[in-house]
C-alpha cells in the first residue's frame, strides 16, 4: 500500500516555480484526502457506521419514544468519539511521517513553502473529518427518520456544521502538537486527553475558580478564558430531543469563534515549523 509520504513528491509534479499559494495548499490537501481512502481508518469508519445503524434498527423491539431517544444519544456519542479519534490520529501522523521519510525535501523544492505545507495538511485533515461526519450523520439521519418518520434537515445541518468546525479547532491543535511533541503517539494521547477534558469540565472551570483563593483563582480563571470551549459545539440534545433550531446569529458566532481559535493554532504551527529543522 502506497503511503502518503511516498506519494507526495509525485502529487505535485507540474507546479511551476511560482505557483499560486492556494494551488499548493489544495494539492497537499488532496493528497491527505487520498490517504484517508487508502488507510484502515476509512474501513473502520464504515464498520462503525454499520454498527450504529444496527443499534438504531433494534429500536423497533421496544416501540417506545423514550427508548428511541436513549439510543439516539448512544449513537451520537459513538459518532463524536469516532470522529475525534479519526481526526486526531489522522492529523497527528502527517508532519512526523514526512520528516521521518524525508519527503519534505522534494516537496519544499517544488517550491512549496512551509506555511503552505501546514495549511495543506490542515485543510486535508479537516476535509477528511468532514467526509467522516457526512457518512456518519447520513446513516444516522436516515435510520432515525425511518423510525420517527421525520427528518429535520436544518437541525442536522446546524449539528453537523458545528461539529465540523469544532473538529477544525482540534485539527489545528493537533498539528501544533505534532511540532511540539516528539512522537505521534504522545501527541495523540495528550491532544485526546486535553480535548475530552475541555468537553467534560471546560464549562465548570469558572465555577471552580471562584471557590479558590489566590493565586489559584487567577490561574484557573485565566485557563478558563484562554482555552477553546469545545463544549459549546456539542448540540447532540438538539437532535435527541427534537428541540427548536439554534438562532442563526448564535450559530454563525460559534463558527466564527472556532475559526479564530483554529487560526491561532495554525499561526503558531506555521511560525514554529518555519524555525524547526526538517533533517
Amino acid at each position: 500500500m502506497k503511503s502518503l509520504s511516498q506519494s507526495l513528491p509525485a502529487a505535485l509534479p507540474d507546479l511551476p516555480a511560482r505557483s499560486a499559494p492556494w494551488s499548493n495548499i489544495v494539492a497537499v490537501a488532496g493528497v491527505v484526502l487520498k490517504e484517508l481512502y487508502r488507510r484502515k481508518d476509512f474501513y473502520v469508519l464504515f464498520v462503525l457506521t454499520a454498527l450504529i445503524t444496527l443499534v438504531m434498527g433494534s429500536v423497533s423491539i421496544f416501540n417506545q419514544s423514550n427508548v428511541v431517544r436513549y439510543l439516539k444519544e448512544i449513537c451520537l456519542f459513538l459518532i463524536w468519539a469516532a470522529s475525534l479519534v479519526i481526526t486526531i490520529t489522522t492529523t497527528a501522523r502527517q508532519l512526523p511521517a514526512e520528516r521521518e521519510s524525508r519527503t519534505l525535501f522534494p516537496l519544499l523544492a517544488k517550491p512549496v513553502s512551509r506555511g503552505e505545507v501546514v495549511l495543506g495538511k490542515f485543510f486535508g485533515c479537516w476535509l477528511a473529518a468532514g467526509v467522516c461526519l457526512v457518512v456518519f450523520y447520513l446513516f444516522f439521519g436516515l435510520v432515525a427518520a425511518a423510525k420517527e418518520h421525520e427528518l429535520p434537515v436544518l437541525h442536522y445541518f446546524q449539528a453537523v456544521t458545528l461539529h465540523w468546525f469544532m473538529l477544525g479547532v482540534v485539527c489545528a491543535m493537533t498539528l501544533l502538537g505534532s511540532l511540539v511533541f516528539a512522537a505521534p503517539s504522545s501527541n495523540n494521547t495528550i491532544t485526546l486527553v486535553v480535548t475530552v477534558g475541555i468537553l467534560l469540565v471546560g464549562r465548570h472551570l469558572k465555577k471552580v475558580a471562584l471557590r479558590l483563593g489566590e493565586p489559584g483563582q487567577s490561574i484557573l480563571s485565566g485557563i478558563y478564558y484562554a482555552v477553546p470551549h469545545l463544549e459549546l459545539f456539542d448540540v447532540r440534545m438538539l437532535i435527541v430531543h427534537n428541540w427548536g433550531l439554534i438562532r442563526w446569529e448564535i450559530w454563525a458566532a460559534a463558527l466564527l469563534y472556532a475559526c479564530v481559535y483554529a487560526g491561532i493554532f495554525l499561526t503558531a504551527a506555521c511560525l514554529l515549523f518555519r524555525r524547526k529543522p526538517i533533517y
